[in-house]
């Protein structure tokens, strides 16, 4: 394949791609976990840790920032945002509460959020330092 087709060729698949690489992520570090934690209290939390949230958080900065920076920013927040999107749904999903869709909400307007602001971020700054060496 030549040079001048892989562009666009990926343009066309980023979004998808950054979409699975966020599901697989959100399978990786918190799908496995599915139990609630009882306190001697009686008090639940979980099922989440921290550090898998953390950890869940540092993978997707990482794969945001990396498309950011080959001026994929767009895909990196749309595709990023849909695969937590539907991540969360598809774990979440069997809450007898239905109160699930809130959460699922907040995990779509967080992730819209938080990655739309890295990658205007990254693509100013490199903005920035491609008219700084230019100068």
């Amino acid at each position: 394949m030549t040079k001048g087709l892989q562009r666009p060729l990926l343009r066309q698949l980023s979004t998808p791609l950054l979409a699975v690489v966020a599901m697989v992520a959100w399978a990786a570090w918190l799908g496995w976990d599915q139990h609630r934690d009882v306190h001697p209290d009686g008090s639940q939390t979980g099922p989440y840790e921290a550090w898998q949230v953390i950890g869940l958080g540092l993978t997707l900065v990482a794969v945001v920032s990396w498309a950011a920076f080959r001026e994929y920013a767009a895909a990196a927040v749309l595709g990023t945002t849909a695969g937590l999107t539907v991540a969360a749904y598809y774990d979440w999903s069997d809450d007898s509460s239905g109160l699930f869709m809130i959460g699922v909400c907040l995990v779509m307007i967080g992730s819209l959020v938080v990655t739309g602001v890295l990658a205007l971020v990254i693509t100013f700054s490199e903005k920035a330092r491609g008219a700084r060496l230019r100068a």
